[in-house]
């Protein structure tokens, strides 16, 4: 089937995964970081220096090497290339269905970042778990795989589904903010310049401050959802919690949220830039 004749929501699905792509391979380092900063055992003596995020990258290239700042690059981009792809087709057939002939409001925009973030989040979920895995330097896997199958095999499919509630409860508000900031942004700027050939700028800009906003509200949801996909022992969202608690206080829950919020805002900003452009080229509204 040639491109020009495909569905629009084939053309929005593949215009996700092309900018998935990108801004995966991009940022995977800062997540690496992130979710090694998030699972750090509180052993450090009192007046220890705190380890922050620099401390965390020079640590991996001396202990590891510079490419093991790509762990989890493989379970990243297989959850990511039809994660992404599935999220834009879900949010651009969404949109088409409830929103033809008008924008969506800030409540509505909400919901339908949220909605189609659900989607795709539960559809991903065994490789993100495998992802997060991968990232904390804790387990020996080869491949993505070889580590479905010894999840399968040594914890039974549950294991897979780890963290769903904390995975929702991150990336469904986190869409749903981005969306509605992300939207409301590029709708109060002046038409000549969202229409310009600096529109791609303007886009970028927008994802940043939509970014930023949507990643410090859904910071502990991460935290948590990380502690549990990186314990074997099948934690309930509400033991991961305590856990988190009583390690860390309060300041555990916003752990690794300086990488975080780059990666996912830049991410984000990027994902949504090339996907508008790529739109943009096939004659689509996005």
């Amino acid at each position: 089937m040639e491109l020009a004749a495909a569905h629009p929501a084939l053309k929005a699905f593949m215009c996700g995964s092309l900018s998935g792509t990108c801004s995966t391979l991009l940022f995977q380092p800062l997540d690496l970081v992130k979710t090694r900063l998030q699972t750090l055992q509180n052993n450090a003596k009192p007046g220890a220096p705190k380890v922050g995020m620099l401390k965390v990258f020079i640590n991996v290239i001396r202990t590891e090497n510079f490419f093991s700042l790509w762990k989890g690059v493989s379970p990243s981009f297989v959850r990511c290339i039809p994660g992404v792809g599935i999220y834009f087709s879900t949010f651009y057939s969404l949109k088409q269905h409830f929103f033809q002939d008008r924008a969506p409001n800030a409540g509505e925009a909400v919901l339908l970042g949220a909605g189609a973030r659900a989607v795709a989040g539960v559809s991903m979920l065994p490789f993100t778990v495998i992802k997060t895995r991968f990232e904390s330097g804790r387990y020996n896997y080869v491949s993505v795989v070889g580590a479905l199958r010894s999840v399968y095999e040594t914890e039974g499919v549950r294991a897979l589904f780890s963290g769903l509630t904390a995975t929702l409860l991150r990336d469904a508000p986190f869409s749903g903010i981005y969306v509605m900031f992300y939207s409301q942004a590029k709708r109060s700027l002046p038409q000549e310049v969202t229409s310009a050939s600096y529109a791609p700028l303007v886009n970028f800009s927008c994802g940043v401050v939509a970014g930023i906003m949507a990643s410090v509200v859904t910071q502990p949801a991460d935290v948590v959802k990380t502690h549990i996909q990186v314990s074997p022992s099948h934690w309930s969202t509400a033991n991961a919690i305590r856990f988190i608690y009583m390690e860390h206080g309060l300041a555990g829950f916003f752990r690794g949220a300086v990488p975080r919020s780059l990666r996912r805002t830049l991410m984000a900003a990027m994902a949504w830039t090339v996907y508008e452009q790529l739109m943009a080229g096939m004659g689509l509204k996005s």
